[in-house]
């Protein structure tokens, strides 16, 4: 049998109002296509369910039984109906997330893009801030949750890790290392480094890879943001170990960039307060910023 939903509610509200007028505007149809819906239904079936007179339209035994039961039916379809349109509808709201300048550079244009198109009612507000004041604020239920550089092992966070982010030197054209393909951590023995402050989760990551390395070196300028740190080692006061995402270069500038090796990297993290369970609108969008930036992480080193 081919039956449609169509055919049923036609039915339906024929039974339940009397006539083929009255029915079709219960159901957006014109009498017309009203009569020719049960017609068909009543072919499928292979049975008469209206009786219909000059006068008056009387459903008959078996018509009045299927409207009793196709009246529980259908209400049962509609109402999972709704609870699906209920579910698609939760999509609205607002979902905070706190990001430093790098990573709201670089990553959330692309998860900003994809809550648009997924989720088109849905605003995804960004907090650009540097990290420490991320971690506070996600803390504090400030935000609904933070994309972050690892904060190393905090007990009042759950982390997640999204992707890895390798480091490298920026360095001016005319510096000797410069004319290397690649440069080696213990190269760096004593250099001149113009890094980002301690406010950026990059730089605890970045002291911690010279001191695994044995490199030891001179601090001559920290700055709050990577833009500034570029625009100092232009000027010759120094090089920088930067991360790759950190990158491109500001427009016209003639800086080199250089991996380092061995290669390390640095994690960025998703990050909420632990014990407290995501809103269903934030689970969502945590969940889509996992996928996306997952397709974002740079290649290991060959």
């Amino acid at each position: 049998m081919n039956i449609t939903l169509r055919q049923l509610r036609a039915f339906l509200a024929v039974s339940q109002h009397g006539g083929f007028g009255r029915a079709g505007d219960r159901v957006g149809l014109t009498q017309s296509a009203v009569s020719r819906s049960i017609r068909e239904l009543e072919e499928q079936l292979g049975i008469r369910l209206l009786d219909r007179t000059t006068r008056e339209v009387l459903l008959t035994a078996t018509g009045q039984r299927l409207s009793g039961q196709l009246t529980r039916v259908l209400d049962e379809l509609d109402s999972v109906l709704a609870e699906a349109r209920q579910a698609g509808e939760q999509a609205k709201g607002t979902v905070r997330v706190a990001s430093s300048p790098t990573l709201s550079a670089s990553l959330m244009p692309a998860c900003l893009a994809a809550c648009g198109q997924r989720y088109p009612q849905l605003q995804l507000q960004l907090l650009d801030q540097v990290q420490r004041l991320n971690l506070d604020s996600v803390l504090a239920g400030e935000v609904d949750f933070g994309l972050v550089v690892d904060p190393r092992a905090q007990p009042e966070l759950h982390s997640e890790r999204v992707l890895s982010d390798p480091f490298c030197l920026v360095l001016p054209p005319d510096h000797p290392l410069a004319a290397q393909d690649s440069v080696h951590w213990s190269q760096l023995q004593n250099a001149s480094l113009v890094l980002l402050d301690g406010n950026s989760g990059s730089r605890p990551l970045i002291e911690a890879a010279l001191a695994v390395q044995g490199v030891s070196a001179q601090v001559v300028q920290q700055l709050g943001h990577s833009t500034a740190v570029f625009r100092v080692v232009e000027a010759g006061i120094g090089i920088s170990i930067s991360p790759r995402l950190a990158l491109p270069l500001p427009a016209g500038s003639a800086l080199t960039v250089r991996p380092l090796l061995p290669e390390i990297r640095r994690d960025v993290m998703l990050v909420r307060r632990a014990g407290r369970s995501l809103s269903p609108l934030a689970e969502k969008v945590w969940q889509l910023m996992r996928e996306v930036l997952a397709a974002d992480e740079p290649p290991a080193a060959g």
